[in-house]
């Protein structure tokens, strides 16, 4: 359904897109920009086409020395 949740409080909602414009395309990649150590933290894509398939992804964010 291109259905991107955010988080209650995350503040991803600017931040956070598909990379193309119809992900009913077989690419549900997501961009992440600006990335800030809070952002730190597993992130999880759920596709449903025929049968649903789901992949974590860990996300560690670090600031420069």
């Amino acid at each position: 359904d291109h259905h991107v949740n955010y988080g209650a409080g995350s503040g991803l909602q600017d931040r956070v897109a598909f990379v193309h414009t119809d992900p009913g395309q077989y690419d549900a990649s997501i961009r992440l920009a600006d990335l800030q150590v809070s952002d730190t933290g597993t992130y999880q894509c759920r596709v449903k086409k025929n049968t649903v398939a789901v992949h974590e992804v860990i996300v560690t964010v670090q600031g420069e020395p």
